[in-house]
């Protein structure tokens, strides 16, 4: 079922949005007998102290080794190729040092990349939170919460597929990140799909809790 008013995904059991707050549940929901603000404060407070639950880790994770897999084949075929460059002109040093120095650079650029990304990246997801912190010397964390998600998708490489890892990406009403992206994500399809699941049992949750409210 949709909110006629924001078009958000909810419960079909559900009298409220979750986002806006609007009246979804038809004749059902104009019917209902106004309550004063101070009868529905208290009412709240009861309802979320009874429906309270406490945050669960479903998932905690970094930047996958195995991302770098298909940068690693192509530094050891460079590497190789660098090797028959320097058999066949080695009467001409300066081919070998060319050929030998851009395999050195681009072997430390993957190294420095993947120690970089690694020690700066941190992925965590509870059943109400996905929080993602980055940096090194300056820390940055950004939470989102999982009933803001609006859209989760993941995509993979040939080589990424071979190896179960990918990038995954979330579409958010979050105000500070709504384009969130998770780089080198191993199973990246049950991540994908926890943080699914996850967003929709809390807006389902949050539906059922409004109507009672």
């Amino acid at each position: 079922m949709l909110c006629p008013s924001c078009s958000t995904e909810l419960p079909a059991d559900a009298g409220f949005c979750v986002k806006c707050g609007a009246a979804v549940g038809g004749g059902q929901a104009a019917a209902a007998p106004a309550v004063a603000p101070a009868e529905r404060l208290r009412a709240a407070s009861s309802a979320a102290a009874a429906n309270s639950e406490p945050e669960v880790t479903l998932w905690h994770g970094s930047y996958s080794p195995k991302a770098m897999y298909g940068s690693w084949l192509l530094a050891a075929l460079a590497t190789v190729a660098a090797v028959i460059a320097s058999a066949a002109s080695s009467y001409l040093p300066v081919v070998m040092l060319v050929a030998w120095g851009l395999v050195a650079a681009y072997w430390l650029w993957l190294i420095g990349y993947f120690v970089i990304t690694r020690l700066s990246v941190d992925y965590t997801l509870t059943n109400q939170r996905l929080i993602h912190k980055t940096g090194i010397l300056r820390q940055v964390t950004n939470r989102l919460e999982v009933i803001d998600v609006d859209d989760v998708t993941f995509e993979q490489g040939i080589i990424e597929r071979l190896f179960g890892v990918g990038t995954i990406r979330l579409l958010s009403s979050d105000v500070s990140d709504p384009k969130l992206t998770l780089r080198g994500i191993d199973d990246v399809q049950n991540v994908a799909t926890l943080i699914d699941n996850a967003r929709r049992e809390e807006r389902r949750k949050r539906g059922l809790y409004m109507e009672s409210v």
